[in-house]
């Protein structure tokens, strides 16, 4: 499921990037956005929980994942992920975050496969470890459909 998610069209590789953590969100939420999976009024939501309850979206070493509530504009379930370099700080520099994913959950169950897909990966040392030195959009394209070189 997750490989039908993260695909060349939801993923993006930035670097050099001056963004603060509410930029990073928006534009690793943008694919979403424009594909109409996600309204505006989304992004603005996940910003605003992370504004209200601090970095809990900080899921790990340098992993967030964005998300809300399917009813603040969610149409279609999706998923995107954004890598940074170098990291961007989530709210203090406590938080520095290379790998934002945002999830967009259209209901309360849909998403759990691709979230326990995604925490399997997440775990693996060596699997996360190429994550973070993916250098291409492919790199992590083919990390998520499991494909190893």
């Amino acid at each position: 499921m997750l490989a039908s998610l993260l695909t060349k069209d939801t993923i993006q590789i930035q670097n050099n990037t001056n963004f603060n953590w509410k930029e990073a969100i928006r534009q690793a939420a943008s694919p979403l956005l424009e594909a109409g999976k996600v309204e505006e009024s989304y992004v603005d939501s996940m910003i605003d929980v992370v504004e209200k309850n601090g970095p809990f979206i900080n899921i790990g070493p340098h992993i967030a994942l964005a998300h809300s509530r399917p009813e603040k504009g969610v149409n279609e379930m999706g998923m995107a992920l954004m890598k940074v370099t170098p990291a961007i700080n989530l709210v203090s520099d406590d938080h520095p975050i290379t790998l934002f994913f945002v999830l967009a959950a259209s209901d309360n169950t849909k998403h759990l496969k691709a979230l326990q897909e995604l925490a399997t990966i997440l775990q693996d040392d060596q699997r996360l470890k190429r994550l973070e030195n993916a250098e291409s959009v492919d790199d992590l394209v083919n990390e998520f459909k499991g494909v190893q070189e």
